[in-house]
């Protein structure tokens, strides 16, 4: 088997649909066939409780993992093709005991490579700040996506994570791209969300030619609506695809899902937009590229 495709999904803004989008995502590859396994590096362990496991009393958790117990396999299945390495409130500790500790940034690298090798797809659910968590999510990854809502303020946030993989690509992993922008509880009809989905794609458009790792990146299509099944859904333990699939939440996603595998794995026979080679080298930024995506124009009352 090749080795899985590694996906750090991230935002260091919380309530944006990172989570749902991680689960949902999962589930939408594994109904079409592909081994997916979700990593939960969140202490809050939300998508651990999304996907049905009780995070209290496991036997062990990604915390095993990161902290050195080269014998872990926590790893529960959550439905066909589908499987978590579910997180535990003692994650929380995790940070400030890798702090001084060997390798500290490459320890989920290391564990995936004895424990993924079974499964086409990882996504790796990141929490909302910049530790060593996700650093070590950075470390392990191919590809970032970034779920995000079409808002001003989520607008400028993007930057800030694109200069963050930037860092990561200079030196941790040079491999490293940013696939791209998943829209979440999108609407729309919004004319304010019209125009800062125009300024991101306009952005990235404009990057097309820059040394950096978002060169390639989109903004996917489709965006996921708005829909109150996608926010029931966790309190049941189950993905969208177990509990209403055929809400619109469910087309959203399976959608998504058929459009991020197509953009990770390009077919040789399908011309649109393939996957560049990943240089084996340390991506210099410039300047320009590691601005933030133009600011949103001013406007009159």
């Amino acid at each position: 088997m090749d080795a899985p495709v590694i996906v750090a999904l991230m935002n260091q803004k919380g309530g944006v649909g990172k989570t749902t989008t991680t689960v949902n995502l999962a589930a939408a590859m594994a109904e079409a066939g592909k081994r997916v396994l979700v990593v939960d590096l969140d202490p809050q362990a939300h998508a651990t409780l999304h996907l049905g496991v009780d995070p209290r009393g496991l036997e062990s958790s990604v915390y095993d993992l990161l902290l050195g117990d080269e014998g872990a396999d926590p790893r529960v299945q959550a439905a066909e093709n589908l499987f978590v390495i579910p997180a535990e409130t003692d994650l929380a500790a995790a940070e400030g005991e890798l702090a001084n500790a060997p390798d500290r940034q490459g320890r989920l690298t290391r564990a995936l490579a004895r424990l993924g090798a079974d499964f086409d797809v990882i996504l790796l659910d990141c929490p909302p700040s910049l530790g060593l968590l996700t650093i070590n999510a950075l470390a392990a990854a191919r590809t970032v996506l970034i779920p995000m809502q079409a808002h001003f303020l989520a607008l400028q946030g993007v930057g800030k994570l694109l200069e963050t993989v930037g860092l990561m690509a200079k030196g941790i992993n040079p491999t490293l791209k940013v696939a791209g922008v998943v829209l979440c509880m999108h609407d729309a009809q919004a004319t304010h969300g019209q125009e800062v989905v125009s300024d991101l794609r306009a952005y990235f458009d404009s990057q097309r030619q820059a040394d950096a790792p978002w060169k390639n990146a989109v903004v996917f299509d489709p965006p996921i609506r708005r829909n109150i099944k996608l926010a029931e859904s966790p309190s049941f333990g189950q993905s969208i695809f177990q509990y209403a699939p055929w809400a619109p939440g469910a087309a959203d996603y399976r959608a998504l899902a058929r459009n991020v595998l197509d953009r990770l794995n390009p077919a040789p026979t399908v011309p649109a937009e393939p996957v560049e080679p990943q240089p084996e080298i340390v991506i210099l930024m410039p300047e320009e590229t590691a601005r933030s995506p133009r600011r949103h124009r001013e406007r009159s009352a």
